[in-house]
């Protein structure tokens, strides 16, 4: 039987393209009421984010260039909201 690799949808950036990644490794996830990206803090999905993009980078870029745009698109991202209240406490 022939077998196929499932491939990702096109994304048009490469900002896009890591977020995507970190997304499918569970790196992060959007805020339910506002859908900013919020960073989940998860060492092993960050792991996972960094393998998935040096095994399997966007077309014309080498795996460490995009491993450094999952570093550098994560650090971008914060762990809370911009729009939702601070937790009262």
């Amino acid at each position: 039987m022939l077998m196929t690799k499932e491939r990702r949808p096109t994304i048009r950036t490469l900002r896009g393209w890591a977020i995507s990644v970190l997304q499918e490794a569970g790196a992060i996830h959007e805020c339910e009421e506002h859908g900013w990206a919020r960073d989940r803090a998860d060492p092993h999905a960050y792991e996972r984010a960094v393998a998935i993009a040096s095994q399997d980078p966007p077309f014309s870029l080498s795996a460490e260039k995009a491993v450094a745009e999952v570093h550098d698109v994560l650090a971008s991202i914060g762990d809370t909201c911009p729009d939702c209240p601070p937790e009262q406490g």
